[in-house]
């Protein structure tokens, strides 16, 4: 199951892994991979299952591969733009410019630290993801609606009201 927007956990800065040998973790990752490709997904967030860890599940050519604890550590100074969606926001999509290369540094399942360059759409799915488990959503990097604006609007009022 994919967590919907206004689900607070979608705004919540997420924990850092530190428990590498836990059995849950790999449990985990299992789950986004098998949510991610149920829902036809080319990227997922911990978060976007409920699960308050920086972990994010990206789809490449060679298949799902995970990424603990990424952060973006160089941006180019070049953007591109792109249409954006998102599995938690069904029905809304957006143009947003993003760097057009990024280098993230991560962790994998046994806790080494890595580094990756992508570009193109992989920076964009890299971004968006981390994005998501910083507490950034993806609509508060559009500079435009393509659909669904209407019905973003009426899920922020739902969030209104949900914080009070």
């Amino acid at each position: 199951m994919i967590v919907k927007y206004p689900n607070k956990i979608l705004r919540t800065k997420l924990n850092e892994v530190s428990d590498f040998s836990s059995p849950n973790l790999r449990s985990i990752i299992r789950k986004m991979k098998n949510n991610m490709i149920k829902y036809d997904g080319i990227g997922i967030a911990a978060n976007q299952i409920g699960i308050n860890m920086k972990i994010i599940v990206i789809n490449s050519k060679e298949g799902p591969k995970e990424f603990i604890n990424p952060k973006i550590i160089k941006r180019s100074f070049v953007k591109s733009k792109s249409i954006e969606g998102c599995l938690s926001f069904p029905g809304i999509s957006g143009k947003a410019k993003r760097h057009k290369t990024i280098t993230v540094e991560y962790q994998t399942l046994n806790g080494e630290k890595k580094n990756i360059c992508v570009s193109g759409l992989y920076s964009f799915v890299f971004q968006h993801e981390i994005d998501h488990i910083n507490g950034i959503i993806f609509t508060d990097r559009l500079y435009k609606f393509t659909e669904g604006k209407k019905l973003f609007k009426e899920l922020q009022k739902q969030a209104k009201l949900d914080e009070k």
